[in-house]
């Protein structure tokens, strides 16, 4: 991994059965996150995704591009405009900075009217090493 390093981006349907499984399983249960009618009262045209998914949704943009060993140290983002039932949503991403197995990756989320995240995630991707006579690998 280098500095400008891109990553190749993740679309990511935004369902209604996404947003209501991400409040619930992060107990946020705000109604804007399951009840349309409750959303469209405080003027929202419908239900939209709590910022919890949303961090868990880049997380896996990450550990999808450094692979299963990937650590995540540090996760900083900054929600814009929703995410709401029927869009998709596309993480990207670029490598700001490396310092040996760890990187600092800026990335942003866009879907059909905006820009919904911004922030940066530090990453370690530990090197593995082969371990002779056995077939494995440490660290």
């Amino acid at each position: 991994m280098r500095a400008g390093d891109e990553l190749a981006p993740l679309e990511v349907a935004i369902t209604r059965t996404l947003i209501v499984a991400g409040a619930v399983a992060s107990r946020d249960y705000q109604d804007v996150h399951h009840d349309p009618e409750a959303a469209r009262a405080k003027g929202s045209p419908d239900i939209f995704m709590n910022i919890l998914t949303t961090n868990g949704l880049v997380g896996r943009f990450i550990t999808d591009h450094f692979g299963p060993t990937a650590v995540l140290r540090r996760v900083a983002i900054r929600l814009g405009v929703p995410n709401r039932p029927g869009d998709t949503m596309v993480l990207r991403g670029t490598v700001e900075e490396v310092d040996g197995d760890t990187a600092v990756v800026r990335v942003t989320g866009e879907n059909g009217i905006g820009r919904h995240v911004t922030g940066t995630v530090t990453v370690t991707v530990p090197v593995l090493v082969p371990v002779p006579g056995t077939g494995e690998e440490a660290r």
